[in-house]
């Protein structure tokens, strides 16, 4: 049997620390030596998934394991694409749905279930390169793997975190006490090392405490069966995970043009 082919990367940033000088050390050697990109953008998927073996998947598999849903999913192997998700009927739930919740993040934000909108040659050739776990050759392990970028967006709704680098990161901090990837853990410690002061700061007395309390209160994410939730009430879904929304990031950030139309329209 071959591996389990992975989600289309929800946020490209899964695979790649969130650290704003790497990924602009990337850009450069793509844009000044085409020919090395594969190499250099296989290296960044195999950090993922190489620093998940052999341990952590195998725990992550077992939390799994240990669950009734996490069985089922394992069992099941749903996918979240933009085929197996009508993002417009969501949109059509009442406003208080994980789903109707769940498709207006993906609106405002700016992206989809499949990947995020690829707006520069280097997230083109991510978006290519992260179709597949390349690196677990176990088929369960590498479904885990997958199961869990797939589920990246929802963690994003559920904790009312933006894409933007400091949402990203908060939202790393969280993976990492909920599920204990080392990916999570290493965009979490070094993704702020640009970071003003101001949100140092925010990261430090805000969004920190936030993120190891409610990631180590809450059940563990990789066991929510996210498509069978989406008509349920997203204030008690929260409360049944053991998850608080912390302060808005984009309260810190003028609002694009983009951002503020929806909101209007909603």
């Amino acid at each position: 049997m071959s591996p389990s082919p992975a989600r289309n990367e929800s946020c490209w940033q899964s695979a790649l620390p969130s650290c704003p000088s790497t990924t602009r050390g990337v850009q450069v050697i793509c844009h000044c030596e085409p020919s090395w990109a594969d190499v250099v953008l296989d290296m960044i998927a195999a950090l993922g998934e190489a620093t998940a073996s052999p341990f952590f998947i195998h725990r992550l598999r077992d939390i799994m394991l240990s669950d009734p849903t996490g069985r089922r999913i394992l069992r099941e192997q749903p996918r979240i694409t933009s085929t197996t998700l009508d993002v417009k009927k969501l949109r059509q739930l009442p406003e208080n749905t994980l789903g109707h919740e769940y498709a207006r993040w993906l609106e405002i934000e700016g992206v989809s279930p499949d990947t995020r909108d690829p707006v520069s040659r280097l997230q083109t050739w991510l978006s290519k390169l992260m179709s597949q776990v390349r690196y677990i050759d176990d088929p369960e392990l590498a479904y885990v793997m997958q199961r869990y970028r797939e589920c990246h967006d929802f963690y994003h709704s559920i904790c009312g975190l933006p894409v933007i680098v400091e949402g990203e990161i908060a939202l790393k901090w969280f993976e990492w006490a909920n599920m204990g990837l080392p990916v999570a853990a290493l965009s979490a410690l070094f993704g702020p090392l640009r970071f003003k002061a101001p949100e140092r700061k925010r990261l430090r007395e805000i969004y920190v405490p936030w993120a190891i309390k409610n990631g180590l209160q809450a059940k563990s994410l990789i066991n929510v069966y996210w498509e069978e939730q989406l008509e349920r009430d997203a204030g008690d879904l929260r409360k049944e995970l053991g998850i608080e929304k912390p302060p808005s990031v984009r309260e810190f950030y003028p609002p694009k043009p983009e951002i503020e139309k929806t909101l209007v329209q909603h």
